[in-house]
C-alpha cells in the first residue's frame, strides 16, 4: 500500500500553520511569508519559483525540504490552498495561487463543498474538485496514481483532519520560532498524538526545527 505523507509543513511555536485574513495578496493571511522564510534559500524551493538571494542550498534545511516529491504521484489539499474564495464558485476563472504551469505535475484533489470540472494545466497538474471525507478522498487519490505515495498538502484544517482519521504514515513539520497569535492551529484535537508516531527532531542553523513523525507499526 502507498504512503500517506505530509512535507515541508510549517507551524509557528504557537501551533498555527497559517494566519488570519487569507486574501489573494496574502495566501497566509497576517503572516505573510514569515513561516515559509527558512525555505526560501533551499533550492528545492527555489525551483518551485521563491524569490532568495542565493542560488539555492545545501543544507539542512535543504535536505528536508527537497523529499518533498520523490515517490510522490498525487497531492490532496484542501479549498483553501488552492485559493482565496469561499463558498460556490463565483466563476471558474480562478486556477490556483500557481500560475499555468503549477509546481505539483501530478494529479491534486482538492477538497471542496463546492465541485467544479477537472481543471488541467500545463505540466501534468490536474485539479480535481471532490466533496468527500479523508478516507474517500484519498481512496479516489490512490485511483489516480496507483502504487505512488500521496501527499497532503494543507492547509492546516486539512492535514488535522487526516491526522484525525489515522490516515497519515510520515509527516514532516517545520517549527517555525515565530508567535501568530491567531489563525488556523493544526494541533487542536489531537492530544495524545504522539503515542501514535516515532518522532525526530533535527535543529537547523536558519533557526526552525525540523520534526518528522513516523507511524509506528502496530503490534
Amino acid at each position: 500500500m502507498s504512503l500517506v505523507r505530509v512535507h515541508n509543513f510549517s507551524v509557528s511555536l504557537d501551533g498555527f500553520g497559517t494566519g488570519e485574513g487569507q486574501q489573494l495578496d496574502a495566501p497566509f493571511g497576517h503572516a505573510g511569508t514569515r513561516l515559509l522564510e527558512w525555505a526560501f534559500e533551499t533550492r528545492t524551493f527555489r525551483a518551485m519559483g521563491l524569490h532568495g538571494e542565493s542560488e539555492g542550498s545545501f543544507g539542512v534545511d535543504e535536505a528536508f525540504a527537497s523529499q518533498w516529491g520523490p515517490g510522490v504521484g498525487v497531492e490532496i489539499m484542501g479549498r483553501n490552498k488552492f485559493g482565496p474564495q469561499r463558498g460556490p464558485w463565483e466563476n471558474e476563472d480562478w486556477k490556483g495561487w500557481w500560475g499555468d504551469n503549477p509546481v505539483f505535475h501530478t494529479p491534486v484533489v482538492v477538497l471542496t463543498h463546492h465541485p467544479r470540472p477537472v481543471l488541467e494545466m500545463e505540466g501534468g497538474t490536474t485539479f480535481h474538485f471532490v466533496d468527500a471525507d479523508p478516507a474517500s478522498a484519498l481512496e479516489q487519490a490512490r485511483a489516480l496514481a496507483p502504487g505512488m505515495d500521496v501527499r497532503i498538502g494543507g492547509g492546516a484544517s486539512t492535514v488535522r483532519q487526516f491526522l484525525e482519521a489515522g490516515l497519515i504514515d510520515h509527516m514532516h513539520c517545520v517549527l517555525v520560532p515565530i508567535l501568530l497569535g491567531r489563525g488556523e492551529r493544526l494541533w487542536d484535537g489531537l492530544e495524545g498524538l504522539e503515542e501514535r508516531f516515532d518522532i525526530e527532531a533535527t535543529p537547523s542553523p536558519s533557526g526552525v526545527v525540523h520534526l518528522v513523525f513516523t507511524r509506528r507499526t502496530a503490534v
